[in-house]
């Protein structure tokens, strides 16, 4: 283990709050809709609510290899048939299993299990505990086992999903484990992306903790660090992803600048990727709290990412082609001057890549 912690260590000590912008190589297409008086205003992805009554359940899971504890805030359906698909979401630093509920409630209420789990660490118990707060912040974003950490949480949190499938009275024979999504906001875009196949390079050490199992990922103001001879590869990344993030969304607490956020996206190339940028959307665009900045266009940039991400969601995990058609074109004319969509699609052929790339830290999982 102490290898991984040597590599995660350089990258954390940038990740939260240093990302430095390398010019992307890849060729996208970006697409800004214009509307003209022929054409018919753009409906949402599905308009009004879901068709179920959200649920809200609350456990504490113990990662007994580890010695940890995992708080999960779990959003479901009630009566929803058949093997209903999971989101495993990540927070960001300083966040709990409390936040992004308006993500939670919505992607539940269309028929999904969502599960924001809490990491200890990087919660916000770090700075509710402490009488220097942000000073506390700080020193868990340079904490490398933070960095390790948060990855495996998510991995226990599907182990959780497929136990509860299995042995718990009110999900059993109810999770499709099969159909799982990863999302997170700023150090857990970093999360999702580890778990999607990010391989973090330092001195000529590699770490990597993918989860084959999860199939579709949402890594919203993704950080990006590029110094200190940190080298972020993106070659095992093999999912679909949609980034999200925004001109304004700069790092509250350091040098990552707005522009620096789609750099993944610009890099992997072995699956669809997908980039949502708001305009005038900011770092804590994508929170359910603001408590910084101009949140004029909180209501609308949330509609947004809410329609964006179901269609997302629908079109990789349920395989609906009418929300890939929506997505791959309405949802660009609903976008209107409120931002830009680019996308790369990649042939179906070409969207895996040999298992033997993915190397899984024998410490902890098979």
């Amino acid at each position: 283990m102490q290898h991984y912690l040597a590599v995660i260590k350089g990258f954390v000590n940038r990740i939260v709050p240093a990302a430095v912008l390398v010019t992307a190589v890849w060729v996208a297409w970006s697409v800004s809709a214009v509307q003209g008086d022929a054409d018919p205003q753009p409906a949402f992805y599905k308009e009004g609510p879901g068709p179920y009554k959200v649920k809200v359940i609350r456990y504490t899971w113990l990662d007994k290899y580890r010695n940890r504890r995992i708080p999960a805030k779990i959003y479901y359906p009630e009566n929803a048939p058949g093997r209903l698909p999971i989101i495993i979401f990540s927070h960001g630093l300083g966040g709990s299993r409390e936040g992004n509920k308006y993500l939670g409630s919505y992607w539940a209420e269309h028929g999904y299990i969502s599960v924001h789990i809490q990491h200890q660490g990087s919660d916000r118990e770090i700075w509710l505990s402490s009488i220097f707060p942000l000073r506390a912040i700080y020193s868990a974003a340079r904490d490398p086992a933070n960095g390790i950490n948060r990855p495996l949480d998510i991995r226990f949190a599907i182990d959780e999903m497929e136990r509860m499938d299995r042995k718990d009275p009110l999900f059993r024979g109810k999770l499709d484990t099969e159909r799982i999504g990863a999302a997170g906001h700023s150090f857990g875009a970093f999360s999702v992306l580890a778990v999607a196949g990010l391989a973090i390079k330092k001195d000529g050490d590699e770490a990597m903790l993918p989860d084959r199992r999860v199939r579709a990922a949402l890594p919203m103001s993704a950080p990006v660090p590029l110094k200190d001879g940190i080298i972020m590869n993106f070659d095992g990344i093999e999912i679909p992803c949609l980034h999200m993030t925004g001109t304004r969304d700069d790092s509250p607490i350091g040098e990552t600048a707005a522009k620096d956020r789609r750099v993944p996206f610009d890099r992997i190339g072995k699956a669809d990727q997908y980039l949502l940028t708001l305009r005038d959307g900011d770092h804590i665009t994508f929170s359910h709290w603001r408590f910084r900045g101009d949140g004029s266009k909180d209501e609308l940039h949330h509609e947004l990412i809410k329609t964006s991400s179901l269609a997302f969601w629908d079109g990789y995990l349920k395989k609906d082609a009418r929300a890939m058609v929506w997505l791959n074109s309405d949802f660009q004319r609903l976008l209107g001057d409120n931002g830009t969509f680019e996308k790369k699609a990649v042939r179906s052929s070409e969207s895996r890549v040999p298992s033997s790339q993915f190397r899984v830290p024998s410490y902890r999982y098979k």
